[in-house]
């Protein structure tokens, strides 16, 4: 037997090869258990169905057819709660069993068991330092396993026209448009998503506000009135006597509302089964183009050296000393690349993501689908019938920038002038499922 001397011992070769074997192996049983937990611990999040280009669809023809502003004290506040999650947004595509959305707006509904998921976890905010946003990574938590609770999502129907509204023509038209748009969508998730099996987490809900009085869910889509929504919900909830007495900053920074992630697995449930869910939302092109105007056009100390930086920085030829310091003056045309770039230099954002993703409608059951391009006559028809005080109407004003004219369709055509066919019909597919499921008109003849 061959023997080394080591220190002032002699070993045997066979037991030094024995010891290098054992912590080897135990190096791997390590490394492969650690990485089962990290898998099994990851949350599931929504896939972001967009088409591949070049590839047509066969689907009948569609019909033809402002918003949340946040300052910037605001955009600091999300992400205090939910950027780092959204900056990895566009990397995180987790799978979760999709599912037929059945519609509530018909008289015999279909009721479907799905399972409800939701996981006990503790909020922690965290200080988010702007300029590093994107080099930051996801703080690895160990959480409990979820808990599945049944819930049937039929429970609830939209409330029906009154006796004395059924004569009124008005009336029965727009409770018609409510079921073909909820057919839409319907139809949509079944065809796109073949599951009925559901899984809803906290991350699905996290961006639906709650009003307990008259129960309503509102999910909350950037740059589709949801600043003047917000108002409506604190008037309904006896917070302030009308919308016009409350400022900007209060709807913000007062949180006043309740967002329904924050309550326990019961509230949520509970919540999810007997409100009236509703959202709205608005051409998808226009509303990118005034999430562009509001952010990059006008002053900004949280989007300007976050991801104006980085826009700037990646895809600016010989960018300035100032630009690359400051990240103002951001194109239009640096912008749609840098939200088509498979491989960002910085995450996606509410304010241009997928509605597919912030309200998730072929998980939750929306009763109510509004529109912005007909928020007044939608917005006042959903208070209508829910039974608000008649003398409350939905607000119009615009307390941002309000001497700017709003993006309309021929604003956002001269933006979208500004690129290629093919950036324009690459923009296209990014939101080729919002315009699918919200059934909007292609914005371009030369688009397929």
């Amino acid at each position: 037997m061959q023997f080394i001397f080591l220190g002032q011992k002699w070993i045997g070769l066979r037991t030094i090869i024995m010891r290098l074997t054992c912590m080897f192996s135990f190096i791997l049983l390590f490394g492969a258990a650690g990485l089962v937990v990290f898998i099994h611990l990851q949350d599931p999040e929504d896939i972001v169905h967009q088409r591949t280009p070049g590839i047509k669809y066969n689907m009948g023809p569609q019909q033809p057819k402002k918003d949340c502003t946040s300052s910037n004290n605001q955009d600091v506040r999300i992400r205090k709660n939910s950027a780092e999650a959204l900056a990895m947004g566009n990397q995180r595509r987790s799978l979760y069993p999709p599912v037929n959305a059945p519609t509530k707006l018909q008289s015999t509904d279909k009721k479907q068991n799905i399972m409800f998921v939701m996981k006990d976890h503790q909020k922690k905010d965290a200080e988010i330092n702007p300029i590093g946003l994107h080099k930051r990574r996801r703080r690895f938590r160990i959480k409990k396993s979820p808990i599945l609770i049944a819930m049937n999502s039929s429970s609830l129907n939209l409330p029906m026209l009154k006796s004395e509204d059924r004569n009124n023509n008005n009336w029965k038209s727009l409770y018609q448009i409510q079921r073909e748009r909820k057919r839409i969508m319907r139809d949509t998730c079944s065809k796109y998503k073949s599951n009925n099996r559901r899984i809803i987490t906290p991350y699905h809900v996290s961006r639906i506000f709650v009003e307990d009085k008259y129960r309503i869910l509102y999910c909350e889509v950037p740059k589709a009135g949801c600043s003047n929504w917000k108002r409506v919900l604190m008037v309904l909830n006896g917070l302030a006597s009308s919308t016009k007495d409350i400022q900007h900053n209060t709807v913000h920074y007062g949180n006043y509302l309740k967002r329904l992630d924050g309550f326990d697995r019961k509230g949520i449930y509970h919540r999810l089964n007997t409100y009236t869910k509703m959202l709205f939302i608005r051409e998808p092109f226009e509303k990118l183009v005034s999430a562009f105007r509001d952010k990059f056009e006008h002053p900004n100390n949280y989007y300007h050296p976050v991801f104006g930086k980085a826009i700037i920085s990646r895809y600016r030829v010989n960018a300035s000393k100032e630009a690359l310091r400051t990240g103002s003056g951001v194109k239009f045309k640096e912008f749609i690349q840098y939200l088509l770039d498979v491989h960002k230099p910085v995450g996606m954002d509410i304010h241009w993501d997928h509605v597919n993703r912030l309200c998730s409608p072929c998980l939750i059951d929306y009763d109510f689908v509004g529109k912005f391009e007909s928020m007044e006559e939608d917005a006042n028809f959903f208070l209508h019938l829910i039974g608000a005080p008649q003398n409350l109407t939905f607000p119009r004003f615009k307390d941002r920038h309000s001497n700017e004219e709003r993006t309309t369709t021929k604003i956002t055509q001269s933006y979208f002038a500004q690129l290629s066919p093919a950036q324009r019909q690459h923009s296209y597919d990014f939101y080729y499922m919002d315009y699918l499921m919200f059934n909007y008109s292609k914005p371009f003849e030369d688009l397929y």
